[in-house]
Protein backbone atom coordinates (compact mmCIF):
# COMPACT_ATOMS: atom_id res chain seq x y z
CA UNK A 1 0.00 0.00 0.00
CA UNK A 2 2.86 2.45 1.24
CA UNK A 3 4.73 1.65 -1.91
CA UNK A 4 1.76 2.76 -4.42
CA UNK A 5 1.48 5.65 -2.57
CA UNK A 6 4.70 6.75 -2.71
CA UNK A 7 4.72 6.31 -6.44
CA UNK A 8 2.54 8.95 -6.60
CA UNK A 9 5.18 11.70 -5.60
CA UNK A 10 6.92 13.19 -8.64
CA UNK A 11 10.41 13.34 -9.22
CA UNK A 12 11.82 17.23 -8.40
CA UNK A 13 13.22 17.39 -11.73
CA UNK A 14 10.27 16.34 -14.06
CA UNK A 15 8.13 18.92 -10.99
CA UNK A 16 10.71 21.55 -12.15
CA UNK A 17 10.48 21.80 -15.17
CA UNK A 18 6.54 21.51 -14.98
CA UNK A 19 4.75 25.22 -15.02
CA UNK A 20 3.90 25.58 -11.96
CA UNK A 21 7.96 24.56 -10.97
CA UNK A 22 9.33 26.86 -13.67
CA UNK A 23 7.14 29.66 -12.63
CA UNK A 24 8.19 29.54 -8.86
CA UNK A 25 12.07 29.11 -10.10
CA UNK A 26 11.99 32.12 -11.91
CA UNK A 27 10.40 34.04 -8.86
CA UNK A 28 12.76 32.41 -6.69
CA UNK A 29 15.86 30.33 -7.55
CA UNK A 30 15.79 26.88 -8.85
CA UNK A 31 18.13 26.09 -5.74
CA UNK A 32 15.46 27.69 -3.30
CA UNK A 33 12.46 26.02 -4.82
CA UNK A 34 14.47 22.34 -5.02
CA UNK A 35 15.40 22.69 -1.17
CA UNK A 36 11.76 23.58 -0.22
CA UNK A 37 10.08 20.50 -2.44
CA UNK A 38 12.84 17.80 -1.16
CA UNK A 39 11.41 18.64 2.76
CA UNK A 40 8.22 18.74 1.34
CA UNK A 41 8.52 15.40 -0.03
CA UNK A 42 10.27 14.05 2.83
CA UNK A 43 7.32 15.02 5.06
CA UNK A 44 4.92 13.72 3.08
CA UNK A 45 6.98 10.05 2.79
CA UNK A 46 6.64 10.27 6.41
CA UNK A 47 3.04 10.91 6.41
CA UNK A 48 2.46 7.66 4.41
CA UNK A 49 4.47 5.43 6.71
CA UNK A 50 2.31 6.43 9.57
CA UNK A 51 -0.92 5.44 7.90
CA UNK A 52 -1.99 8.86 5.82
CA UNK A 53 -3.54 8.13 2.00
CA UNK A 54 -3.69 12.05 1.18
CA UNK A 55 -1.65 13.15 -1.54
CA UNK A 56 -2.05 16.47 -2.52
CA UNK A 57 -2.19 17.69 -6.31
CA UNK A 58 1.36 19.06 -6.87
CA UNK A 59 0.28 20.56 -10.24
CA UNK A 60 -2.42 22.87 -8.55
CA UNK A 61 -2.55 26.34 -7.69
CA UNK A 62 -3.16 25.48 -4.03
CA UNK A 63 -0.51 23.12 -3.62
CA UNK A 64 2.20 26.14 -5.33
CA UNK A 65 0.58 28.74 -2.83
CA UNK A 66 1.67 26.64 -0.42
CA UNK A 67 5.50 26.18 -1.57
CA UNK A 68 5.47 30.09 -1.98
CA UNK A 69 4.41 30.81 1.19
CA UNK A 70 6.95 28.10 2.54
CA UNK A 71 9.72 29.97 0.11
CA UNK A 72 8.84 33.41 1.47
CA UNK A 73 9.01 32.46 4.69
CA UNK A 74 12.85 31.01 4.07
CA UNK A 75 13.62 34.29 2.68
CA UNK A 76 12.93 36.07 5.45
CA UNK A 77 15.25 34.36 7.64
CA UNK A 78 15.13 32.80 10.90
CA UNK A 79 16.03 35.92 12.85
CA UNK A 80 13.23 37.90 14.11
CA UNK A 81 12.12 40.69 16.37
CA UNK A 82 9.96 39.49 19.01
CA UNK A 83 7.99 41.24 22.25
CA UNK A 84 9.17 40.13 25.22
CA UNK A 85 6.30 39.88 27.51
CA UNK A 86 8.40 37.35 29.90
CA UNK A 87 9.34 40.02 32.67
CA UNK A 88 12.96 38.62 32.35
CA UNK A 89 15.00 41.82 31.24
CA UNK A 90 17.66 40.68 30.01
CA UNK A 91 16.79 37.40 28.70
CA UNK A 92 19.52 35.42 27.40
CA UNK A 93 17.22 33.93 24.62
CA UNK A 94 15.95 36.94 23.59
CA UNK A 95 18.82 38.84 22.40
CA UNK A 96 19.62 40.06 26.14
CA UNK A 97 20.18 44.09 26.27
CA UNK A 98 17.63 46.29 23.63
CA UNK A 99 19.54 49.15 22.40
CA UNK A 100 18.90 52.63 22.75
CA UNK A 101 18.41 55.20 19.79
CA UNK A 102 21.15 56.87 19.71
CA UNK A 103 22.76 53.45 20.25
CA UNK A 104 21.49 52.19 16.91
CA UNK A 105 21.66 55.91 15.25
CA UNK A 106 25.17 55.41 15.72
CA UNK A 107 25.58 51.88 14.11
CA UNK A 108 24.20 52.63 11.46
CA UNK A 109 25.94 55.91 10.77
CA UNK A 110 29.53 53.42 10.77
CA UNK A 111 27.45 50.71 8.78
CA UNK A 112 26.46 52.75 6.01
CA UNK A 113 30.25 55.15 5.57
CA UNK A 114 33.42 55.07 6.38
CA UNK A 115 34.90 55.65 9.43
CA UNK A 116 37.87 56.31 11.37
CA UNK A 117 37.62 52.97 12.97
CA UNK A 118 41.80 52.78 13.56
CA UNK A 119 42.98 55.74 12.02
CA UNK A 120 43.72 59.08 14.12
CA UNK A 121 42.13 62.62 12.16
CA UNK A 122 44.32 64.49 14.30
CA UNK A 123 47.78 63.28 13.30
CA UNK A 124 46.63 61.38 9.96
CA UNK A 125 48.27 58.03 11.17
CA UNK A 126 47.09 54.45 12.06
CA UNK A 127 45.42 53.91 15.26
CA UNK A 128 43.11 51.79 17.88
CA UNK A 129 39.75 51.16 17.80
CA UNK A 130 39.91 50.69 21.40
CA UNK A 131 41.17 54.46 21.84
CA UNK A 132 37.48 55.61 20.89
CA UNK A 133 35.73 54.32 24.03
CA UNK A 134 38.74 53.83 26.41
CA UNK A 135 38.50 57.11 27.88
CA UNK A 136 35.01 57.07 28.49
CA UNK A 137 35.08 53.62 30.25
CA UNK A 138 38.03 55.13 32.65
CA UNK A 139 36.05 57.84 33.39
CA UNK A 140 32.79 55.79 34.49
CA UNK A 141 34.68 53.13 36.45
CA UNK A 142 38.04 55.22 37.75
CA UNK A 143 39.99 52.57 36.69
CA UNK A 144 43.80 53.84 35.12
CA UNK A 145 43.09 51.61 31.15
CA UNK A 146 40.20 49.53 29.81
CA UNK A 147 39.77 47.38 26.71
CA UNK A 148 37.37 45.93 25.07
CA UNK A 149 36.88 42.22 23.36
CA UNK A 150 34.17 40.75 21.49
CA UNK A 151 31.87 38.95 24.72
CA UNK A 152 33.16 38.74 28.46
CA UNK A 153 34.15 35.24 28.27
CA UNK A 154 36.58 36.19 25.83
CA UNK A 155 37.88 38.83 28.35
CA UNK A 156 38.56 36.51 31.06
CA UNK A 157 40.32 34.21 28.49
CA UNK A 158 42.48 37.22 27.61
CA UNK A 159 43.27 38.30 30.75
CA UNK A 160 44.13 34.95 31.65
CA UNK A 161 46.29 34.09 29.26
CA UNK A 162 47.84 37.25 29.12
CA UNK A 163 49.72 36.39 32.49
CA UNK A 164 49.16 32.60 33.53
CA UNK A 165 49.69 31.02 30.31
CA UNK A 166 51.94 27.95 30.98
CA UNK A 167 51.97 28.83 34.72
CA UNK A 168 48.67 28.56 37.25
CA UNK A 169 45.19 29.95 38.46
CA UNK A 170 43.95 29.97 41.22
CA UNK A 171 39.68 29.54 41.80
CA UNK A 172 37.34 28.78 44.26
CA UNK A 173 35.69 25.66 43.60
CA UNK A 174 32.21 27.75 44.23
CA UNK A 175 33.05 29.54 41.29
CA UNK A 176 33.64 27.06 38.94
CA UNK A 177 30.17 28.26 36.84
CA UNK A 178 28.78 27.07 33.81
CA UNK A 179 27.19 30.03 31.63
CA UNK A 180 24.96 29.93 28.84
CA UNK A 181 24.98 27.60 25.80
CA UNK A 182 27.35 24.85 27.84
CA UNK A 183 30.35 27.11 27.89
CA UNK A 184 31.85 26.27 31.76
CA UNK A 185 34.40 28.13 32.82
CA UNK A 186 37.22 25.48 33.80
CA UNK A 187 37.46 25.01 29.97
CA UNK A 188 37.59 28.67 29.20
CA UNK A 189 40.95 28.85 31.77
CA UNK A 190 41.87 25.62 29.97
CA UNK A 191 41.72 26.98 26.86
CA UNK A 192 43.79 29.86 27.85
CA UNK A 193 46.58 27.80 28.67
CA UNK A 194 46.81 28.08 32.44
CA UNK A 195 46.63 25.62 34.69
CA UNK A 196 43.59 26.05 36.95
CA UNK A 197 44.26 25.52 40.87
CA UNK A 198 40.86 24.64 42.68
CA UNK A 199 40.90 25.62 46.11
CA UNK A 200 37.78 25.38 49.43
CA UNK A 201 34.37 23.53 48.23
CA UNK A 202 31.59 24.45 46.75
CA UNK A 203 29.46 25.95 49.76
CA UNK A 204 32.99 27.62 51.73
CA UNK A 205 36.38 28.46 50.39
CA UNK A 206 38.71 30.41 53.25
CA UNK A 207 41.27 33.00 52.72
CA UNK A 208 43.61 30.07 54.03
CA UNK A 209 42.27 28.04 51.40
CA UNK A 210 44.00 30.38 48.53
CA UNK A 211 47.14 30.96 50.94
CA UNK A 212 47.81 27.44 51.06
CA UNK A 213 47.30 26.82 47.73
CA UNK A 214 49.98 29.86 46.07
CA UNK A 215 53.11 27.63 44.98
CA UNK A 216 56.18 28.97 42.90
CA UNK A 217 53.93 28.26 39.95
CA UNK A 218 50.85 30.51 40.93
CA UNK A 219 50.12 33.61 38.85
CA UNK A 220 46.96 34.81 39.25
CA UNK A 221 44.12 34.57 42.04
CA UNK A 222 40.79 34.39 39.68
CA UNK A 223 37.62 35.48 41.59
CA UNK A 224 34.35 35.00 39.64
CA UNK A 225 30.70 36.65 40.60
CA UNK A 226 28.02 33.53 40.51
CA UNK A 227 25.75 35.65 38.50
CA UNK A 228 23.51 33.00 37.44
CA UNK A 229 23.17 31.27 40.70
CA UNK A 230 23.24 31.60 44.43
CA UNK A 231 24.24 29.46 47.24
CA UNK A 232 22.03 29.49 50.59
CA UNK A 233 22.68 28.14 53.94
CA UNK A 234 25.83 26.89 55.41
CA UNK A 235 28.64 29.26 52.73
CA UNK A 236 31.06 31.81 53.01
CA UNK A 237 34.05 33.21 51.10
CA UNK A 238 36.60 35.82 51.96
CA UNK A 239 36.25 39.86 51.20
CA UNK A 240 37.70 40.39 47.82
CA UNK A 241 39.39 42.96 49.57
CA UNK A 242 41.25 40.40 51.74
CA UNK A 243 42.15 38.02 48.74
CA UNK A 244 43.91 41.25 47.10
CA UNK A 245 45.88 41.50 49.74
CA UNK A 246 47.08 38.24 50.10
CA UNK A 247 47.82 38.15 46.31
CA UNK A 248 49.73 41.31 46.40
CA UNK A 249 51.48 39.92 49.15
CA UNK A 250 52.40 37.05 47.36
CA UNK A 251 53.01 39.10 43.95
CA UNK A 252 49.74 37.88 42.15
CA UNK A 253 47.62 39.53 40.08
CA UNK A 254 44.01 39.04 41.01
CA UNK A 255 41.26 38.87 38.19
CA UNK A 256 37.77 39.60 39.38
CA UNK A 257 34.79 38.18 36.79
CA UNK A 258 31.66 40.49 37.35
CA UNK A 259 29.92 39.09 34.53
CA UNK A 260 26.97 41.70 34.93
CA UNK A 261 29.22 44.75 36.47
CA UNK A 262 27.04 48.05 37.17
CA UNK A 263 27.99 51.34 36.73
CA UNK A 264 25.32 52.97 38.57
CA UNK A 265 23.55 51.91 42.21
CA UNK A 266 21.07 49.90 41.61
CA UNK A 267 19.77 50.31 45.53
CA UNK A 268 16.47 52.33 44.46
CA UNK A 269 15.35 48.93 42.88
CA UNK A 270 16.44 46.53 45.60
CA UNK A 271 18.50 45.10 43.59
CA UNK A 272 22.37 43.97 45.08
CA UNK A 273 24.20 44.07 42.10
CA UNK A 274 28.18 43.48 42.31
CA UNK A 275 29.74 47.40 41.39
CA UNK A 276 32.65 47.38 39.34
CA UNK A 277 33.93 50.81 41.41
CA UNK A 278 33.73 49.03 44.90
CA UNK A 279 36.32 46.18 43.58
CA UNK A 280 38.61 49.13 41.95
CA UNK A 281 38.61 50.55 45.08
CA UNK A 282 39.20 47.38 46.89
CA UNK A 283 42.74 47.28 44.84
CA UNK A 284 41.61 44.37 42.05
CA UNK A 285 43.98 44.31 39.39
CA UNK A 286 41.56 43.38 36.38
CA UNK A 287 38.21 43.77 36.29
CA UNK A 288 36.13 42.18 33.57
CA UNK A 289 32.24 42.57 32.69
CA UNK A 290 29.76 42.50 30.02
CA UNK A 291 28.56 44.98 27.61
CA UNK A 292 25.11 43.36 26.61
CA UNK A 293 23.91 43.17 30.46
CA UNK A 294 23.58 45.90 33.62
CA UNK A 295 25.60 48.29 31.04
CA UNK A 296 22.37 47.95 28.84
CA UNK A 297 24.76 48.17 25.56
CA UNK A 298 25.58 45.37 22.54
CA UNK A 299 27.73 42.31 23.23
CA UNK A 300 31.28 43.28 24.48
CA UNK A 301 33.53 42.33 27.67
CA UNK A 302 35.37 44.65 28.84
CA UNK A 303 38.73 44.59 30.94
CA UNK A 304 39.37 47.46 33.34
CA UNK A 305 42.28 47.72 35.75
CA UNK A 306 45.97 48.78 36.20
CA UNK A 307 47.24 50.67 33.21
CA UNK A 308 50.76 48.21 32.72
CA UNK A 309 48.82 45.68 32.72
CA UNK A 310 46.28 46.59 30.05
CA UNK A 311 49.22 48.01 28.48
CA UNK A 312 50.27 44.28 28.25
CA UNK A 313 47.34 42.81 27.13
CA UNK A 314 47.08 45.02 24.24
CA UNK A 315 49.86 43.47 23.03
CA UNK A 316 48.97 39.95 23.44
CA UNK A 317 48.04 38.09 20.06
CA UNK A 318 45.20 36.79 20.99
CA UNK A 319 43.37 40.13 20.96
CA UNK A 320 43.11 40.17 17.27
CA UNK A 321 40.74 37.58 17.38
CA UNK A 322 38.47 38.30 20.15
CA UNK A 323 38.70 41.98 19.26
CA UNK A 324 35.08 43.89 19.32
CA UNK A 325 33.59 44.81 15.62
CA UNK A 326 33.19 48.16 14.39
CA UNK A 327 29.25 48.26 14.82
CA UNK A 328 29.27 46.74 18.26
CA UNK A 329 32.48 49.25 19.08
CA UNK A 330 29.82 52.20 17.44
CA UNK A 331 26.94 51.02 19.84
CA UNK A 332 29.20 51.18 22.80
CA UNK A 333 30.41 54.31 22.80
CA UNK A 334 27.01 55.79 21.84
CA UNK A 335 25.94 53.97 25.22
CA UNK A 336 28.77 55.44 27.28
CA UNK A 337 27.96 58.38 26.60
CA UNK A 338 24.07 58.16 27.69
CA UNK A 339 25.90 57.86 31.10
CA UNK A 340 27.28 61.11 30.71
CA UNK A 341 25.20 64.59 31.75
CA UNK A 342 22.88 65.42 30.19
CA UNK A 343 21.26 62.59 29.47
CA UNK A 344 19.42 60.51 31.91
CA UNK A 345 20.62 56.74 31.56
CA UNK A 346 17.49 55.35 33.81
CA UNK A 347 15.37 56.75 30.86
CA UNK A 348 17.77 56.71 27.71
CA UNK A 349 18.55 53.31 28.16
CA UNK A 350 16.14 50.73 27.22
CA UNK A 351 17.29 47.87 29.82
CA UNK A 352 17.83 50.36 32.59
CA UNK A 353 14.52 51.84 31.86
CA UNK A 354 12.94 48.56 32.25
CA UNK A 355 14.74 48.17 35.99
CA UNK A 356 14.05 51.61 37.26
CA UNK A 357 10.66 52.31 35.81
CA UNK A 358 7.47 52.76 38.50
CA UNK A 359 5.15 50.09 39.38
CA UNK A 360 2.76 53.26 38.03
CA UNK A 361 4.58 53.06 34.46
CA UNK A 362 3.96 49.11 34.34
CA UNK A 363 0.26 49.63 35.35
CA UNK A 364 -0.07 52.26 32.69
CA UNK A 365 0.52 49.57 29.67
CA UNK A 366 -1.41 46.86 31.52
CA UNK A 367 -4.82 49.26 31.64
CA UNK A 368 -3.92 50.23 27.85
CA UNK A 369 -4.15 46.30 27.40
CA UNK A 370 -7.08 45.39 29.53
CA UNK A 371 -9.35 48.12 27.93
CA UNK A 372 -9.01 46.42 24.91
CA UNK A 373 -9.11 43.23 25.82
CA UNK A 374 -12.83 43.24 26.89
CA UNK A 375 -13.66 42.78 22.93
CA UNK A 376 -12.10 39.57 22.80
CA UNK A 377 -14.34 36.45 23.18
CA UNK A 378 -13.44 32.76 24.91
CA UNK A 379 -10.87 34.86 27.39
CA UNK A 380 -11.01 35.04 31.09
CA UNK A 381 -8.34 37.60 32.31
CA UNK A 382 -7.60 39.23 35.06
CA UNK A 383 -4.76 41.70 36.75
CA UNK A 384 -2.55 39.86 38.38
CA UNK A 385 0.77 41.47 40.82
CA UNK A 386 3.88 40.11 39.35
CA UNK A 387 7.82 39.66 39.45
CA UNK A 388 9.78 40.62 36.56
CA UNK A 389 13.87 39.67 37.49
CA UNK A 390 17.06 41.12 35.68
CA UNK A 391 18.04 38.02 33.98
CA UNK A 392 20.91 37.37 31.68
CA UNK A 393 22.69 35.77 34.48
CA UNK A 394 22.73 38.21 36.55
CA UNK A 395 20.96 39.13 40.00
CA UNK A 396 19.37 35.10 40.10
CA UNK A 397 17.39 35.49 43.14
CA UNK A 398 16.22 39.64 43.03
CA UNK A 399 12.86 40.35 42.18
CA UNK A 400 11.33 43.62 40.90
CA UNK A 401 7.93 44.36 41.81
CA UNK A 402 5.68 44.09 38.51
CA UNK A 403 2.01 43.94 36.75
CA UNK A 404 1.23 40.99 34.40
CA UNK A 405 -2.21 40.02 32.32
CA UNK A 406 -3.25 36.80 33.48
CA UNK A 407 -5.22 34.55 30.85
CA UNK A 408 -7.24 32.11 30.44
CA UNK A 409 -8.52 30.60 27.27
CA UNK A 410 -11.63 29.08 26.68
CA UNK A 411 -12.19 27.54 23.58
CA UNK A 412 -8.53 25.96 23.29
CA UNK A 413 -5.06 25.10 25.66
CA UNK A 414 -2.84 27.15 27.52
CA UNK A 415 -0.26 25.33 25.15
CA UNK A 416 -2.13 26.76 22.35
CA UNK A 417 -2.21 29.94 22.97
CA UNK A 418 1.69 30.33 23.70
CA UNK A 419 2.39 28.50 20.58
CA UNK A 420 0.14 31.21 18.39
CA UNK A 421 1.62 33.80 19.92
CA UNK A 422 5.25 32.83 19.22
CA UNK A 423 3.44 32.40 15.49
CA UNK A 424 1.89 35.76 15.47
CA UNK A 425 3.65 39.01 13.46
CA UNK A 426 5.51 39.89 15.70
CA UNK A 427 6.08 36.96 17.75
CA UNK A 428 5.06 37.46 21.09
CA UNK A 429 6.86 35.55 24.26
CA UNK A 430 4.83 34.72 27.40
CA UNK A 431 5.15 32.85 30.56
CA UNK A 432 2.89 30.46 31.49
CA UNK A 433 1.61 28.47 34.60
CA UNK A 434 -1.64 26.23 35.82
CA UNK A 435 -3.39 26.79 32.62
CA UNK A 436 -2.66 30.56 32.18
CA UNK A 437 -0.98 32.53 30.05
CA UNK A 438 0.79 35.62 31.84
CA UNK A 439 2.07 38.78 30.16
CA UNK A 440 4.65 40.89 32.02
CA UNK A 441 4.50 44.05 30.34
CA UNK A 442 7.30 45.50 32.49
CA UNK A 443 9.82 44.60 29.07
CA UNK A 444 6.78 45.26 26.75
CA UNK A 445 7.08 48.78 25.46
CA UNK A 446 4.18 51.12 25.19
CA UNK A 447 4.16 51.29 21.69
CA UNK A 448 3.87 47.38 21.79
CA UNK A 449 1.08 47.17 23.38
CA UNK A 450 -1.58 47.52 20.34
CA UNK A 451 0.56 44.66 18.68
CA UNK A 452 -0.31 42.44 21.74
CA UNK A 453 -4.01 43.06 21.55
CA UNK A 454 -3.87 42.40 17.68
CA UNK A 455 -2.48 39.47 18.04
CA UNK A 456 -5.01 38.36 20.83
CA UNK A 457 -7.93 39.42 19.03
CA UNK A 458 -7.03 37.86 15.48
CA UNK A 459 -6.79 34.16 17.40
CA UNK A 460 -9.95 34.32 18.87
CA UNK A 461 -12.06 36.67 17.33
Amino acid sequence: MTKNILKKLPSIDNWLNSEIGMNLSNEFSRAEVTDVMRKHLSHYRALFKNGSSTVPIFESQEYSDKLRYDLLKNRKGSLDSVINATGVIIHTNLGRSCLADKAILEMNEVAKNYSNLEFNLDQGERSSRNYHVESLITKLTGAEAAIVVNNCAAAVMLAVNSFSKDGEVIISRGELVEIGGSFRMPDVITQSGANMKEVGTTNITSLNDYQSAISNESSTILVIHPSNYKLYGHTSKPDIGDIVNLAHSKKLIVIEDLGSGALLDFSESNLATPSIHKSIEAGVDLISFSGDKLLGGPQAGILVGRAELITSIKKNPLLRPLRIDKLSLAALLATLKLYFPPNNPKQDIPTLKMIFDSLEKVREKINLLSNRLESINNIQYSIEESFSYSGGGSLPTEKIPSMAIKIKPLSISANSLTKKLRESNPPIISRINSECVYLDLRTVREDQVEAIYESLNHIFN
